[in-house]
């Protein structure tokens, strides 16, 4: 696949699978395996539950503490998360680099470029944010589907991708917009980098209950794998590699 994430035919049929087969992965029962997580609903109710899966393309089957279960539709549910707090956890600076578009060149390593740098311009965002969002939450992998059903290159839950209308989560192009929408909303809401982020990770609600970046520890990860990669040093200049 070339630098600017041009896909060919064969491509195209890769992904149609792709998409076929998270269906199929949600009717089967695809979800998180037991343990302890918090379902963050769209409305800013959080629900601790011991399981999720995803049945039926359609609905999120909850497992509740003590027995007994919830079923609810899958546009309900913003994120599923590990209910995993860091014991202390080490404040994250403020992001030196500006979330706002600027006209860079993205790096010859970087797939869809095009597709990309189009989504980035059209929501106002840097570039390299996006590409830092991209990397962290698929490694550029357009087929990439989690254990609760978050697809494509941005991971967009049901909830996101339901919402902004889109029909095959898994094009690239697509994928991209809807993310970069929705990440836009998030900075306007929050209007700073890191709580945009740990509300991207952990849904809204998680970061609004918490005063700002929630304690869980696959939140304040994804936050620093992103500024790592978007502002890896104070002060410096991102690079605009995928690498």
């Amino acid at each position: 696949m070339g630098a600017g994430g041009r896909i060919n035919h064969r491509t195209r049929r890769t992904l149609a699978v792709a998409f076929a087969a998270v269906l199929v992965f949600l009717a089967a029962g695809g979800g998180v395996a037991e343990g302890q997580y918090l379902a963050v609903f769209v409305d800013g109710r959080i629900l601790a539950v011991t399981g999720a899966r995803a049945i039926d393309g359609s609905r999120f089957h909850l497992d509740l503490p003590g027995g007994g279960s919830l079923e609810v539709p899958l546009a309900r549910i913003d994120r599923v998360i590990a209910d995993d707090v860091e014991p202390e956890p080490e404040p994250i600076p403020p992001a030196v680099c500006g979330p706002d578009w600027v006209d860079q060149a993205l790096g010859p390593g970087v797939p869809f470029a095009r597709e990309l740098g189009q989504a980035a311009r059209a929501a106002r965002l840097h570039p390299l944010l996006v590409v830092a969002v991209v990397k962290a939450e698929s490694d550029f992998k357009p087929w990439a589907v989690s254990k609760v059903g978050a697809c494509g290159l941005m991971q967009l839950m049901p909830s996101v991708w339901l919402e902004q209308g889109l029909t095959d989560p898994f094009e690239p192009g697509a994928n991209l917009r809807a993310g970069c929408r929705h990440l836009r909303a998030l900075l306007d809401q929050f209007k700073d980098v890191p709580t945009a982020l740990a509300a991207y990770n952990a849904g809204v609600a998680t970061v609004q209950k918490s005063g700002g970046i929630p304690p869980y520890r696959e939140t304040r990860e994804f936050v620093r794998r992103v500024l790592g990669r978007f502002c890896p040093v104070s002060g410096s200049k991102a690079e605009g590699g995928a690498d």
